[in-house]
């Protein structure tokens, strides 16, 4: 697969510049410094996770998007920096949509408000659908507005909402969108 994937020249009016790009091993290391910060993972669990998490999180991006065409790719700003990640990748988890095709994005609090999100997610559906995936959900924490909202300029459609195992009194809800035809 691509090892780079420009989207700026696709970018709307006055949206950001931005790349995507299948994660390196050093992108690890990147992940784990731009999302060491309670905001950004205040629907992760609260902090950031270990240094080898990432290291494992980012080798199976690669080995997706290696086998599928598709994974969680790096997303680099304007000035070619890292500041998070947007992509698809299957349900990891053994609750909620297992079997399906999850989208999904992670920013670094500099890059929130700015497009980044919603432009990378609508690259994303684009690679998906070209990689022959007719479906793909969004699992959002009921309580993030900001990932709901983009998940509304998605043209995500609300399926469900279910409790988050682990989490107490936390809700998660369902988006979906088909991809067939669309």
């Amino acid at each position: 697969m691509t090892e780079l994937l420009h989207a700026a020249a696709d970018r709307p009016a006055g949206g950001p510049a931005f790349r995507l790009r299948v994660p390196t091993e050093e992108d690890a290391y990147a992940w784990h410094r731009v999302f060491d910060d309670p905001e950004v993972m205040e629907f992760h669990g609260g902090r950031s996770a270990e240094l080898s998490v990432y290291q494992e999180f980012t080798a199976r991006q690669r080995r997706h998007d290696a086998e599928l065409g598709f994974c969680l790719w790096t997303l680099l700003d304007e000035a070619d920096e890292v500041v998070g990640f947007t992509g698809a990748q299957p349900w990891p988890h053994p609750w909620g949509p297992v079997g399906e095709v999850e989208i999904g994005w992670r920013l670094a609090r500099p890059a929130w408000g700015r497009g980044y999100a919603t432009a990378a997610a609508r690259e994303t559906l684009e690679r998906v659908r070209a990689a022959g995936v007719e479906r793909v959900v969004a699992m959002v924490n009921a309580r993030n507005e900001r990932s709901v909202a983009v998940t509304r300029r998605l043209g995500m459609a609300l399926q469900g909402t279910l409790p988050i195992p682990g989490r107490e009194d936390e809700l998660g809800h369902r988006f979906g969108l088909e991809l067939r035809g669309a």
